[in-house]
């Protein structure tokens, strides 16, 4: 069985929930299901620039990651904002990052980080919105709908895959934000057709399958064959009697569905077991190393977008055993995905971007979170959107840059500020995609694609 979980949630007007199964069988194929998605994502296939060979890996961290803890440390702030732990130098004078990210120190040459981008909002649900849309208004914790399209979604709306038969856009192991699936990794107006194809499970798991593309137990590629031959046959007078020539087109996503239960490519794509033990050890052995070694199997066969979602970065308390935890995992699988990238030779067409969506306090707090100070573990962080840092690498983008700063106490930007419409341009900017189309909300009203900033030129 072939099945597309696009998450769950209410029904659109259509009638159809965001979780849509398509089942490969004598009706499936026939049926409302990846055919009729394709044909939809393949419309505004020819309304972009030139075509490219660019691909993006989010890296979020749901929740939010403090940049004084990372990428943006104030060793000479005091203590109760430097925090617990010491910057190391990295190959790049003068760029500094946590003492626990040692891996990632000797491949600074390679990233880049924006260190003045701010949204100026510490609600969950609006800084998550800002960050995966490029909007904030009307979205709080008490109005938690999106209001509009993951930038994801609307680049590959216009993009497709960058190989025939791959799915353009991907979740490892599910899109997701502050909790909801997929929250502001849906597609929205752009239609449910343009919410990623999520993997779903754990990528570490021992005989890890990624359900969602299969052939359902009994039917074999022969039979498959043989069932697709005989609705092509069955539909042959309507085909003939079709003067808008829609059926004509459906044999294109007809195809293109049966290429991605059959092709060799996309099976070996999601086939984890065809890597070395080697790499994915590099990876690390766990279901965030291996879901980063995934999305690089995916962009290297030819799908444009893949976001991977680690989630628990709350850490408004006891932070030095949740970081110590989190952070060295990072570490490695973003040191192992850069590397392997690089020596694959590949790392120039393929952007690799690290964020949340907000910070964390620079001024730590008690530890306490209402009770008695550290009765809640070590002192921890809260919620910040005034400074963040964003990760970069690949795409293009040059290594070993720091864009912009923040203030001694790390409180908000001091040159060079910068917003979430900067980095989607330059997102955008990669993949080939023109910022300033327009796309019909609910109300058939255009809206462009970002509606503020511009790509960050010093990155190139």
């Amino acid at each position: 069985m072939l099945r597309v979980n696009a998450g769950r949630s209410s029904a659109y007007c259509d009638g159809h929930s965001r979780r849509n199964f398509v089942q490969i069988g004598v009706a499936g194929m026939a049926s409302l299901g990846l055919p009729q998605i394709l044909a939809a994502r393949a419309q505004a296939e020819g309304q972009g620039p030139k075509k490219h060979d660019t691909s993006v890996i989010l890296l979020w961290l749901d929740g939010g990651p403090g940049h004084m803890d990372t990428y943006d440390m104030k060793p000479e702030a005091p203590a109760v904002y430097r925090g617990i732990w010491k910057p190391i130098p990295t190959n790049v004078p003068g760029m500094e990052v946590t003492e626990l990210f040692p891996l990632q120190a000797k491949i600074a040459d390679k990233f880049s980080v924006v260190r003045s981008l701010h949204h100026d909002n510490g609600d969950h649900f609006a800084a998550g919105h800002w960050m995966l849309t490029g909007r904030g208004e009307g979205v709080s914790g008490a109005n938690t709908k999106g209001k509009y399209p993951f930038f994801g979604s609307i680049a590959t709306k216009v993009t497709g895959a960058r190989q025939p038969g791959m799915p353009a856009h991907v979740a490892v192991p599910y899109g997701m934000s502050i909790g909801l699936r997929p929250g502001y990794f849906g597609g929205n107006y752009l239609g449910v057709q343009h919410n990623a194809f999520e993997t779903e499970g754990d990528p570490n798991a021992e005989n890890y399958q990624v359900q969602n593309v299969g052939l359902s137990q009994g039917l074999t590629l022969d039979r498959l064959s043989d069932r697709r031959t005989l609705l092509t046959s069955i539909d042959g007078l309507r085909r003939e009697a079709d003067a808008s020539g829609m059926f004509a087109a459906m044999d294109k996503f007809d195809r293109t569905a049966f290429d991605m239960v059959t092709g060799a490519r996309t099976r070996d794509a999601f086939d984890l077991s065809k890597e070395d033990s080697k790499t994915r050890e590099l990876y690390g052995r766990h279901s965030w190393g291996q879901s980063t070694l995934l999305a690089r199997r995916l962009v290297e066969a030819g799908t444009t977008f893949v976001s991977c979602h680690f989630g628990g970065w709350d850490h408004h308390w006891d932070l030095k055993s949740g970081y110590e935890n989190y952070l060295p995992k990072i570490d490695q699988l973003v040191y192992a995905l850069i590397t392997d990238l690089s020596d694959r030779g590949i790392l120039d067409r393929v952007l690799v971007v690290l964020c949340g969506e907000f910070s964390r306090t620079p001024r730590m707090n008690d530890g306490g979170n209402g009770g008695p100070p550290l009765s809640k573990g070590t002192p921890g962080r809260d919620h910040w959107g005034n400074s963040m840092s964003c990760f970069m690498a690949g795409g293009g983008i040059q290594g070993g840059r720091l864009i912009g700063s923040t203030d001694r106490l790390g409180e908000a930007p001091k040159e060079h500020p910068l917003r979430p419409g900067d980095i989607h341009h330059t997102i955008f900017n990669v993949l080939g995609v023109d910022p300033s189309q327009h796309f019909l909300d609910h109300s058939g009203r255009p809206v462009v694609a970002v509606d503020h900033g511009a790509v960050i030129g010093e990155l190139f």
